[in-house]
């Protein structure tokens, strides 16, 4: 089973200690757990428990290992799809207080609720919102590295749409994604469970960071990936290109012609993008009284206007086929505001915007767009923040720690699925359940 230790978080390495374990809960002291990441070879936690008697449950039945006699859960999906009525929310409670202290480590709980736009009444309507406030509570409360999740469904979603979503939260790819909301609806474009081998895909902000992981784990499941960031990180971009057997594109997209020398690059390379992430930002941090106007002008190009342009231009050379994926990166502070950062908040801000107006109209084309929306993550710009700033960051969540690239990674990984046809519009934030904010 996965763990990743963070070397860099010393209290936490403290807190899994035996001496710190002791002195950690006799304070009542933030307790980090050891979460569990990504293993092929173990994907599950454990064995897992579909209940409830909505329009899933018997679908998704039998998709992953039952639970045993004595064995610990390593998931639930519980299908709450057909309450209506304020008297069936009673079911949430009869399902999970019998097993809330039955999970494994690092365990996985997936509610399946209906869309409340499609309620037939104003109390189906009520007690479909009233299961996000259960998820998001059970999500501050389960402990030891357990996750919680709602995934909305539509009327036109069935069983196998469902597939990517369910096998994402039960894995350890979503490691660090807490107390969130998925809607899934229609498939958009063609659904598919294979991978991505044979797929083209362009990652700009490789260089380093979240974006070298994301170049890498689009490249682990299958993709070839064109590796794209400004030429004074010219190195390390060819280093992480050629580890992947990718190429490396050279490119500062808030430039002028930047979108349609990109667009010739790939058309005449390539023929196509399957997979867009635009990854690429930049932060430039003053309050707002001490900004100067470069400051400003600068972090809105680059986060802002440079996946729009660029996005423009791919589609309007038809290079991006029906199947294909967008996925944008947001953040918290877009959410929930910070001080000192109004440019960066701006600019995210409008990326989740952005990708909620596009998806109805790149539906019609068969393309999905969504966006992750990173917390606080373990990089080298966290890495130089104050003590107390950082350590606030790190523990200010369900989690009690930071999350790390990989994890940003892995949820762009999993909206670039062939099997995420059904997931657009969609801005998920990993955080691992943020407590203030957003």
């Amino acid at each position: 089973m996965g763990t990743v230790n963070l070397m860099s978080d010393r209290y936490a390495s403290f807190a899994r200690s035996a001496g710190g374990r002791v002195l950690v809960k006799r304070l009542g002291l933030p307790n980090p757990p050891s979460l569990r990441r990504y293993d092929a070879d173990h994907p599950l936690a454990g064995p897992v428990r579909v209940a409830g008697e909505g329009r899933f449950a018997s679908g998704v039945e039998g998709w992953y290992p039952a639970p045993t006699d004595g064995a610990k859960l390593g998931g639930l999906v519980l299908d709450a799809t057909t309450l209506a009525t304020v008297e069936d929310l009673r079911d949430l409670y009869d399902t999970v207080h019998p097993i809330a202290r039955g999970f494994a480590s690092a365990g996985r709980v997936i509610v399946l609720a209906a869309l409340p736009a499609e309620a037939p009444s104003v109390e189906a309507a009520a007690v479909r919102q009233a299961v996000e406030g259960f998820t998001r509570s059970l999500a501050k409360e389960v402990g030891r590295g357990t996750t919680v999740q709602l995934v909305r469904t539509a009327e036109s979603t069935d069983a196998e749409t469902l597939r990517s979503t369910l096998d994402f939260f039960l894995s350890g790819r979503s490691a660090y994604v807490d107390g969130q909301v998925v809607t899934v609806g229609a498939p958009v474009g063609p659904l598919s469970q294979d991978t991505l081998a044979g797929k083209v895909a362009l990652v700009t902000g490789a260089a380093r960071g979240i974006g070298a992981d994301i170049a890498r784990v689009l490249a682990r499941n299958g993709a070839h990936v064109v590796c794209l960031d400004v030429p004074s990180a010219g190195d390390s971009l060819a280093a992480v290109a050629n580890s992947l057997g990718g190429t490396a594109y050279q490119s500062d997209l808030a430039v002028e012609n930047a979108a349609a020398r990109l667009v010739d690059h790939l058309k005449d390379r390539h023929g196509r993008v399957d997979v867009v992430v635009h990854n690429a930002g930049i932060t430039r941090d003053k309050t707002l009284a001490n900004m100067r106007p470069d400051q400003w002008d600068q972090v809105l190009a680059v986060n802002l206007a440079a996946p729009v342009r660029v996005t423009d231009a791919l589609l309007a050379a038809d290079l991006i086929p029906a199947g294909g994926r967008i996925v944008g990166v947001s953040s918290v502070v877009g959410l929930s505001g910070n001080r000192g950062q109004t440019n960066y908040a701006t600019s995210k801000a409008g990326v989740a915007g952005w990708v909620r107006a596009l998806a109805p109209t790149l539906a019609e084309r068969g393309i999905t767009v969504n966006a992750v929306a990173p917390g606080f993550i373990e990089t080298a710009m966290t890495a130089h923040l104050p003590l107390v700033v950082r350590e606030g960051g790190r523990r200010m969540n369900s989690l009690a720690q930071a999350g790390l690239p990989i994890d940003v990674a892995e949820t762009i990984g999993y909206f670039a699925e062939p099997g995420s046809a059904g997931v657009t519009g969609n801005v998920l934030r990993v955080c691992g359940q943020q407590m203030l904010g957003a």
